[in-house]
């Protein structure tokens, strides 16, 4: 299983950087590939290739959709190859790029539920998944408020799996969203 990570950002930002580092954690860097992306500093979480995935014509390959009908499932395990995201920093409400990438490729997809989540997350749920958990035995925290000072806090407007109540968030993002938000 590959997991391939469609770079949608204008720029390679702080925030894609560290994210993509977590999946690299998550899946394993030999894993995982980056698409349309040319940044260097990518490639010690994983294959970088310039082109877009839609140009690579992968076999076997699954779209992972919000939008999509039907539901990603452990089956999915030993159907397809390649797991494909765009990996899109997500703003509030979801601006729903996705459907770009889903126009340019000829592939099934599936959905991991309509909530919006960062795409390392999203990864760590299609692993969960395909490792043989139902996504319904998964659990989620939406929207956590997380402390961002003693007497501030900052609300995520996203899901996250979680993980002994808290919400699973990668440690090196916290000093960003403290800092961004």
């Amino acid at each position: 299983m590959k997991i391939v990570i469609e770079h949608m950002e204008p720029k390679l930002w702080e925030w894609c950087l560290i994210e993509y580092e977590h999946i690299s954690k998550i899946i394993g860097k030999n894993n995982v590939w980056f698409t349309n992306c040319s940044n260097k500093e990518v490639l010690k979480f994983g294959l970088v290739k310039k082109e877009s995935v839609a140009k690579l014509n992968l076999p076997k390959s699954c779209l992972l959709d919000p939008k999509a009908e039907k539901e990603l499932s452990p089956e999915d395990a030993e159907k397809f190859d390649y797991f494909i995201f765009g990996g899109i920093l997500g703003n509030a409400p979801a601006e729903g790029r996705t459907q770009i990438l889903s126009k340019e490729l000829s592939c099934e997809k599936r959905s991991l539920g309509s909530k919006q989540m960062s795409t390392d997350t999203a990864v760590l749920v299609t692993k969960l998944v395909l490792d043989g958990k139902k996504l319904e035995e998964i659990s989620f925290i939406d929207s956590p408020e997380l402390k961002s000072g003693k007497n501030e806090s900052i609300i995520m407007p996203y899901r996250y799996v979680s993980e002994k109540g808290k919400p699973v968030i990668y440690k090196k993002l916290m000093p960003l969203i403290k800092e961004e938000f």
